[in-house]
């Protein structure tokens, strides 16, 4: 791992074949720590998964230029419109020149062609964009956990699952990548704030994404998580179902 700013303790850590986990961990006044990650695939058109809030935008932008020139991102891509998800959208257009939004089609029609400042490339559920040697899959997955336009990626050569918001570990000081037990925590995590939306068609979802076969999952807050990825996304539809969520 290597740490690219001492101020905030942002660090880069390398999780798979050209699969770059950044993390900045931060303190909350009341509610301890927490972490943000982005996800960086490098490639003949590199892709950014997560933008970081607006106000973290030096220090990621600090933390993908240790990789790669940042003019060479292609994609900026995000699960839904929030702003740890797409915050910095419009700083990361206007550093990468030659890059576009990367997202769903609710999110495109609803959201990104207003607020960005270039119009984004949309993929409809079960799309495939190569990268070059990586190929992402997009899956719409709305109201999970949350907002209409939600989905995730995959990453086929490294069998990841960019699974956003879904096992969300609070906590700020989290290990890159862990094969230990995600689960619980997340689950402690979501029921001391709710932020599921209890949709009818959770575990439909969840099933899904299951059937991708994913082997780590690149999770936007704690660590990224190593093992069955099948197994781990039906114990949380088993964990949501006893909850009624």
């Amino acid at each position: 791992m290597t740490i690219t700013n001492r101020q905030s303790g942002t660090n880069v850590h390398e999780i798979a074949e050209g699969l770059f986990r950044i993390n900045t961990p931060v303190k909350i006044e009341g509610a301890g720590g927490f972490s943000f990650n982005q996800y960086l695939i490098v490639d003949d058109e590199s892709l950014l998964f997560h933008t970081g809030p607006r106000k973290m935008f030096p220090f990621v932008r600090e933390a993908v230029a240790t990789v790669l020139r940042v003019e060479q991102l292609r994609y900026i891509a995000f699960s839904h419109v929030e702003a740890d998800e797409c915050g910095s959208l419009n700083e990361w257009l206007a550093a990468a020149p030659q890059s576009v939004p990367l997202c769903g089609t609710v999110a495109g029609m609803v959201s990104i062609s207003d607020l960005a400042d270039r119009p984004p490339r949309t993929l409809a559920d079960g799309e495939e964009l190569s990268l070059g040697s990586h190929t992402v899959r997009w899956f719409d997955t709305p109201h999970l956990p949350h907002a209409w336009e939600c989905g995730v990626l995959t990453e086929e050569r490294t069998s990841t699952l960019l699974c956003g918001d879904l096992f969300t570990q609070g906590g700020a000081t989290h290990p890159p990548v862990t094969e230990s037990d995600i689960l619980g925590p997340s689950e402690a995590f979501r029921r001391s704030m709710d932020y599921f939306s209890h949709s009818r068609d959770t575990g439909a979802l969840l099933e899904k994404l299951a059937g991708t076969h994913p082997a780590l999952l690149a999770c936007m807050h704690g660590s990224a998580w190593r093992g069955d990825g099948a197994q781990l996304l039906r114990a949380l539809a088993d964990a949501l179902k006893e909850a009624g969520g």
